[in-house]
């Protein structure tokens, strides 16, 4: 049985018409950069999340990287982040010349830990919690980055409330979150910046790369603007500030028009592909199942279980491996302990829920048009194994 990990050709096979038309449209006006498409899809996407602006850019990444340049991070910062993510979260912290300062992780829901995060603040401002803090001298606290990580928004209200005690800015990294929601409010609407990516394997994903920032805030929308496209003031040729080219193409604006069209039809898939999983492997010994808190929605960037040790692992991935099933891990090392941070002076232990999540955790196949049948295969290779 052949089981892509994410099925973008039966997807393709519901839009293709729409997709066609839509990237004739461009080439017939010729405006590929910053085209019509672009106030389209950001006007758009800005009413389905609940914010007041939204800025297409050229990936995830650079939506981090100018939501950071906008609020005026630099070096000597401190940014408080998840050590359990994609490594462009802290990437792009570094990138500014500011320090990640890493805060462990939740054991259910794999995102930041409130409490924690609040600890770690505290030591950097001289508490003797025992928190463990990056060897770099004269830092001050900036702001937080929360991560709503595999699809599931982060506690925001917990982490908003340790936000403003401290006096710090709060960035939401929804690169896997667009469609998910907190609260009775959707993903990216819960930082004072939030940030996506349409990188092709994400719940909404163009056909290359793309990403887009979402605020409510007037003059962050405008520092937004400017450093997309190198600082740009009121005269385009005379640059109030340095900026990057940070510019979403039109072509894959056009994309995202009409996979929006069905993509809240494709969330509530994403539902019921997840549901019948936690069914399916509920009896599987030793396998814990990922869970969805009470007001939260998850849109399921991925389906990850946890392993009873490494060794379950390894015998799950090798027999799913050998009916040519994936089986990722996201993410092996935690930030942690990557060689680019290593300077820092982070080791092992020192965020030991990360570390034991990373140790044990796998990926299965999720897309919204995932069979039953498809899904039973996958349950009795793990079961068996």
């Amino acid at each position: 049985m052949n089981i892509p990990f994410i099925d973008l050709k039966k997807q393709f096979s519901r839009v293709e018409k729409q997709v066609r038309e839509n990237m004739d449209t461009v080439l017939d006006h010729g405006a590929y950069i910053m085209g019509p498409e672009i106030p389209a899809i950001e006007e758009k996407l800005a009413e389905y999340c609940g914010t007041k602006h939204a800025l297409g850019c050229a990936s995830g990444t650079d939506a981090l990287t100018l939501a950071l340049m906008s609020l005026d991070v630099k070096p000597g910062d401190a940014v408080f982040t998840t050590p359990f993510t994609f490594f462009a979260t802290a990437e792009t912290i570094a990138l500014t010349g500011a320090t990640p300062v890493f805060v462990d992780i939740d054991p259910v829901t794999f995102n930041i830990d409130p409490k924690k995060l609040d600890k770690t603040i505290e030591a950097l401002k001289g508490a003797d919690n025992g928190c463990v803090l990056p060897k770099v001298d004269g830092l001050t606290a900036k702001g937080i980055i929360s991560v709503d990580i595999f699809g599931l928004p982060a506690d925001y209200e917990a982490i908003k409330a340790v936000a403003d005690k401290h006096d710090l800015f709060l960035i939401e990294d929804a690169a896997q979150s667009f469609g998910g929601e907190y609260k009775g409010k959707r993903a990216c609407s819960l930082g004072d910046i939030t940030c996506t990516s349409f990188f092709p394997a994400k719940p909404l994903g163009c056909y290359g790369d793309g990403g887009m920032c979402f605020t409510d805030d007037d003059y962050l929308i405008e520092r937004l603007r400017s450093h997309r496209i190198h600082g740009m003031g009121p005269d385009r040729y005379d640059n109030v500030r340095l900026g990057i080219t940070g510019r979403l193409d039109s072509l894959q604006a056009a994309i995202l028009l009409a996979k929006f069209e069905i993509f809240p039809e494709e969330v509530d898939l994403r539902d019921n592909v997840a549901a019948t999983y936690a069914k399916l492997l509920a009896d599987v010994e030793g396998l814990t199942v990922p869970t969805v808190p009470e007001g939260y929605r998850s849109v399921w960037a991925q389906y990850c279980p946890l392993a009873k040790d490494g060794e379950h692992r390894e015998r799950i991935q090798k027999a799913l491996g050998e009916k040519n099933i994936p089986s990722p891990i996201y993410y092996p090392i935690p930030m942690h302990l990557q060689t680019a941070f290593k300077d820092l002076g982070y080791k092992m232990g020192d965020c030991p829920i990360s570390e034991d999540a990373a140790s044990r955790i796998f990926a299965i196949p999720m897309h919204p048009y995932l069979e039953r049948e498809q899904q039973e295969f996958i349950a009795d290779i793990i079961r068996n194994a």
